[in-house]
C-alpha cells in the first residue's frame, strides 16, 4: 500500500499512513520519500515571495455568485482543440473571495489579487503567473522574512500564464534555479506558495502525470501534481529534491473551490523558453499557420479507410492565413510538419508555435485518400485576449 498524505486546509497537517513492506521492493524510506523536507524548505523558501495586486472592487454586488478564482484574458493558440472542460468545474487561484454588501461600489474599495512568485536572480527578477499581475503594472511583494517591496511588472505572457516582475534596489536576494530536465511521474515535489494569503507555506506531493493538455485553457503540456495547492499559491514554485524549480503552480481542478489534490504546474522547459524573451524584448515570439484543428480519433481514421492514420484534422482555416494560402481546407489531415510526425492536435499546435515566423515548413497531408505535401510559410502568432471569467461552484 503506497504512502497516503492527508492534508487539511487552514493549519497544514500532513499524516503519512503506515506502509507495508512488499517482497522485492525498495526500502520503506525510499518509497516514502525523505522523512523530513525541513532542510530543503530552509534552503528554498527565502527565494519565494507573496505577491499582491490591488484591484478595484466591482460596482455590482456578487452575492450568491462566488468569484471564479483565476486568470482572465488568457490567449488561446489558433491551433486550439475544441472541447474545453466546464469552466465552473475549475478553480484557479487569484482574486480574494469577498462579497460586497451594497449594489454600488464603495469609494476607494479594493480587492486584492493574491498570489506567489520566486526570485530567479539576486538583483530582484522574479517569476509569477500572468493572471496574478494582469490588473496593473506594480505589485507589492513580501518575502519569507516578512519584508515588503514594490515590484514592477516587466512583461506578461498570457498564453503560457507566466510573468516577469522586478524589485529594484538590492542585489543580494536569495534565488533559485530552473531545472534543466523534466521530472518523472512519481518523483517527489515540494510546492511553496502563499496559501490563502497567510504567507509562505510548503506542501509535499508527487508528480502525478506529465504533459497534461487542457484544451483552450493552457497552450502548454502541464505537470500534474498532488500537493495541496490552494488559493494564493498561483505563481509559486514546485521543487525537486535538489531544490531546482520543476514547475510554476498555475491552477487546480476542483468542484468545491478547495484543493482535491489535482493541481497543475507550468513545466520548467516552458519557463526557460518564455522568461528570457520577456526579459530581453518584453514578449514571446511564436509561430502560427492559422488553422483550427482537432485530433484525428480512431473512429475518424477508420472512416477515412486508414486505421493506422494519426494526426490533426483541419476544422477550419483563418482568412488569408498561411494555411489558407497553402491550400489547406476543412477535412485535411495534417500528418507531419517540418519532417516531424504529428500524433494529435496538441502536438501540431506545439510544433507550430516553436517554429520561427518567416520560416517555411513542409506539411504532410492526407486528403481524399492520398498523401501529399504543401509548403507553408510560418506567420507570427498574435495574442488574442479574451474574457474568460466565470463563476466557480463552492
Amino acid at each position: 500500500m503506497a504512502s497516503v498524505l492527508l492534508a487539511q486546509t487552514g493549519p497544514l497537517t500532513a499524516v503519512a499512513a503506515e506502509t507495508s513492506t512488499l517482497p522485492g521492493t525498495a526500502s520503506d524510506e525510499h518509497r516514502r520519500g525523505p522523512e523530513s523536507l525541513a532542510d530543503l524548505a530552509e534552503k528554498v523558501t527565502p527565494a519565494v515571495i507573496c505577491v499582491t495586486m490591488k484591484v478595484a472592487a466591482p460596482r455590482q454586488s456578487q452575492r450568491g455568485l462566488p468569484f471564479r478564482f483565476g486568470r482572465r484574458g488568457r490567449s488561446a493558440p489558433d491551433e486550439a482543440v475544441p472541447g474545453a472542460p466546464d469552466q465552473a468545474d475549475r478553480d484557479l487561484d487569484g482574486l480574494d473571495d469577498q462579497d460586497h454588501a451594497g449594489p454600488q461600489r464603495v469609494p476607494g474599495a479594493e480587492l486584492a489579487t493574491v498570489g506567489s512568485g520566486f526570485f530567479i536572480s539576486p538583483d530582484g527578477y522574479a517569476v509569477t503567473n500572468s493572471h496574478v499581475v494582469e490588473d496593473g503594472d506594480v505589485a507589492e511583494i513580501r518575502t519569507s522574512d516578512d519584508k515588503t517591496y514594490t515590484a514592477k511588472v516587466v512583461a506578461r505572457d498570457s498564453l503560457s500564464d507566466l510573468a516577469l516582475i522586478k524589485v529594484d534596489g538590492r542585489n543580494d536576494f536569495r534565488y533559485v534555479s530552473i531545472s534543466d530536465k523534466p521530472p518523472r511521474t512519481g518523483d517527489w515535489v515540494l510546492a511553496v506558495g502563499n496559501s490563502f494569503g497567510l504567507g509562505v507555506s510548503v506542501m509535499r506531493g508527487i508528480v502525478s502525470a506529465r504533459q497534461r493538455n487542457i484544451p483552450q485553457i493552457s497552450a502548454e503540456g502541464l505537470i500534474q501534481i498532488d500537493a495541496p495547492i490552494n488559493k494564493g499559491d498561483s505563481g509559486g514554485p514546485s521543487f525537486d529534491m535538489d531544490g531546482n524549480v520543476i514547475g510554476v503552480n498555475s491552477m487546480i481542478f476542483s468542484p468545491s473551490g478547495g484543493s482535491v489534490g489535482v493541481a497543475f504546474a507550468i513545466p520548467a522547459a516552458t519557463v526557460r523558453h518564455v522568461i528570457p524573451q520577456l526579459r530581453d524584448k518584453g514578449s514571446v515570439t511564436r509561430g502560427s499557420i492559422g488553422v483550427t484543428a482537432q485530433t484525428l480519433t480512431p473512429d475518424l481514421a477508420e472512416g477515412l479507410g486508414r486505421s493506422d492514420l494519426h494526426g490533426a484534422i483541419v476544422a477550419g482555416t483563418q482568412r488569408d492565413s498561411p494555411a489558407a494560402k497553402a491550400g489547406l481546407t476543412r477535412g485535411d489531415v495534417i500528418t507531419s510538419i517540418g519532417g516531424q510526425a504529428i500524433q494529435d492536435a496538441d502536438e501540431l499546435a506545439k510544433k507550430v508555435r516553436d517554429m520561427a515566423p518567416g520560416s517555411t515548413a513542409r506539411v504532410g497531408l492526407f486528403r481524399h485518400g492520398k498523401e501529399s505535401y504543401v509548403s507553408v510559410t510560418i506567420a507570427q502568432l498574435q495574442s488574442r485576449e479574451t474574457d474568460a471569467r466565470a463563476p466557480t461552484r463552492r
